[in-house]
């Protein structure tokens, strides 16, 4: 088969290689999977770079825990009317070797879900990190309706799903935003207010928008680099959710500023995520794809010959919306 993987760490485009892997079989309980799309994350990125130090002790990587496609076989203990379904899968490179950046993947059986049939499978691609980890971080802690929400980075890959996921579930949501152009497309989605995370003291545009009532929860992408400004807007007992903290990686917090505070800090990444808050967000993505009620940013879409580049996409960063690489069969 077609693949893309990396044997020793370093730049994308000088560990990158293209060219044939042995196909893999579907074992018991999996599924073999013809990719179509396989999308690209930052995890998947920082594995390349050597993240995880201890990742290739297995031997080489095929990256990319998302993508979409056709179910070809199924292994042992599987009912062999999924073979021929479209699905989107997630963890695919989760604790293992091979991931999606190939024309054929085997997975657990769970880790592969039924595709809308009008759902296209670069959007299947974008489902298991995006909107999964979107789906968490306003969930985690409860029903969300009647409450204010605070989004950054609103037209983000995760922040995008995020304010949909809030949205549908009746809650009031206040995004934002570093451009005009992103600050339209949260408007777009239906948020009450955008600020402009780039200007200084922008917490105190959160209190004008909502009236100088603290917001009682955060979606926060940037932790270390807001945390000052969250504190400002945030309501006692407030809950604040981060799937990322790249500027500050280790962010100083002031304990007895949140402790005082009665906040919860909540750590967002998908592959800790319990196997029930998978299974919830999975119901429901597959409603919202059935209902066609959730809007989708794809920012590029490449050839699989071109990994490397989708890569330093992801690595250079500027834009919002999620990169799929794509299998021409």
């Amino acid at each position: 088969m077609k693949a893309a993987w990396f044997e020793t760490f370093g730049e994308a485009s000088e560990v990158i290689k293209i060219g044939e892997q042995p196909t893999p079989k579907a074992g018991p309980g999996e599924v073999l999977v013809k990719i179509s799309a396989s999308g690209v994350n930052p995890s998947d990125v920082k594995k390349r770079a050597g993240g995880f130090p201890n990742l290739l002790d297995g031997g080489l990587v095929i990256p990319h825990s998302d993508g979409a496609g056709v179910i070809e076989a199924v292994g042992d203990g599987v009912n062999r009317e999924r073979i021929g379904q479209r699905v989107w899968v997630y963890q695919a490179q989760f604790a293992r070797q091979l991931g999606t950046a190939a024309e054929y993947v085997s997975l657990d059986a769970e880790r592969a879900v039924i595709l809308p049939t009008q759902t296209d499978f670069e959007v299947g691609a974008c489902l298991g990190i995006p909107a999964m980890t979107a789906h968490r971080c306003v969930f985690a802690d409860g029903n969300v309706e009647g409450q204010t929400l605070l989004i950054t980075g609103g037209a983000g890959r995760v922040g995008y799903y995020a304010i949909q996921w809030a949205l549908l579930a009746g809650a009031t949501v206040i995004a934002t935003a570093g451009n005009a152009a992103d600050r339209e497309l949260c408007l777009e989605l239906g948020v009450s207010a955008v600020v402009n995370h780039r200007e200084t003291g922008w917490g105190e545009q959160v209190l004008h928008a909502t009236g100088g009532r603290p917001v009682e929860r955060v979606i926060e992408v940037e932790f270390g680099a807001n945390l000052n400004e969250i504190l400002d807007v945030i309501a006692t007992s407030g809950v604040i959710a981060s799937y990322s903290s790249t500027q500050v990686k280790e962010p100083q917090l002031p304990f007895l500023r949140m402790m005082y505070m009665d906040l919860t800090l909540r750590t967002v990444i998908v592959y800790a995520m319990p196997e029930a808050a998978k299974q919830h967000a999975i119901r429901d993505i597959t409603h919202a794809l059935t209902a066609n009620t959730l809007s989708h940013r794809i920012a590029h879409v490449l050839p699989m010959q071109q990994m490397a580049k989708s890569h330093q996409l992801i690595e250079q960063g500027g834009f919002g919306g999620c990169v799929v690489t794509t299998f021409n069969g």
